[in-house]
């Protein structure tokens, strides 16, 4: 079977360090590997008629809020992240669960900020959702959600490939915004406003919640509600963690072993781990 991308990369790196491949040899192979991930994410997110991922997003954000200005569109993506900055101190009780909630379902500049980071300019992580379809193909994988699904790019790059989709977020505008997205591509999926109802249970056998747990301000009871969705035998790809980051004041949690020790509780078992490219973790429930 064909090794998922981190372990072929952190195996090629043995080679070179095993004097069997030169690090030039390892650049060009990384290189190679992480284009064709970009290949298939852009697949899935670049409209028709365009060929650049960058500036397909931004037209899709300028056809969805009516602004006619791409270059103000584009404006507003660069200065996301210090907009949710100020909107977050100015408004938010870190402490209170419905100040959180309220903050994501009003704030504007969460779609730019998510649109912008999934352009792929300064961070590849969001290749982390092909390297969750991969893990998902293999594992022969018919029912998925995504939790916290922020712009519904996970779901567009799942639908797209034809595995049944679920799109679950506290925030009703990122949930409109993202059902927009799929129709407009005419791909089938159903939207869960968590505000207003729960999570199914025994419903998913394939769970993404990617950077998520760092904003949840209860985020042991998240894990039981993830693990009551899956159905038996089924997978959650996680990755829980976040470095502190004083540009991102809303990751309000730094301490995850709690989160870990109620996985643990549960009876989820460790079956993948990401330890070469982003660090991402895959539970399963026996």
């Amino acid at each position: 079977m064909e090794k998922l991308l981190p372990e072929h990369l952190k195996d090629f790196w043995q080679q070179v360090e095993r004097h069997e491949h030169s690090t030039e040899d390892y650049t060009g192979e990384y290189e190679r590997a992480l284009t064709e991930y970009r290949q298939i994410w852009q697949r899935a997110l670049i409209l028709p008629q365009r060929d650049n991922l960058r500036e397909s997003l931004v037209s899709e954000l300028g056809r969805y809020t009516q602004c006619s200005d791409l270059a103000e569109v584009r404006v507003r993506c660069e200065q996301a992240v210090v907009n949710l900055k100020r909107e977050w101190e100015n408004k938010v009780l870190s402490e209170n669960r419905q100040s959180i909630e309220q903050f994501y379902d009003e704030t504007p500049a969460m779609i730019y900020e998510l649109m912008w980071w999934h352009a792929l300019g300064d961070d590849l992580s969001p290749l982390a959702y092909v390297l969750a379809l991969r893990f998902a193909q293999r594992h022969g994988c018919q029912s998925y959600l995504d939790f916290g699904a922020g712009v519904g790019a996970g779901g567009l790059l799942f639908a797209s490939h034809g595995i049944p989709t679920t799109l679950a977020d506290i925030s009703s505008s990122l949930l409109r915004f993202s059902a927009w997205r799929l129709g407009l591509r005419k791909l089938p999926t159903q939207c869960l406003d968590l505000k207003h109802c729960q999570l199914p249970d025994e419903s998913f056998d394939f769970i993404t919640a990617m950077d998520v747990f760092e904003h949840l301000a209860h985020p042991m009871e998240t894990v039981e509600k993830l693990w009551n969705a899956l159905k038996q035998r089924g997978f959650l790809y996680v990755r829980i963690s976040a470095d502190p980051d004083e540009d991102r004041p809303q990751h309000i949690v730094n301490d995850f072993e709690p989160t870990f020790e109620r996985m643990r509780d549960l009876g989820f078992v460790k079956v993948w781990h990401d330890d070469w490219l982003w660090g991402h973790q895959v539970f399963q429930k026996p």
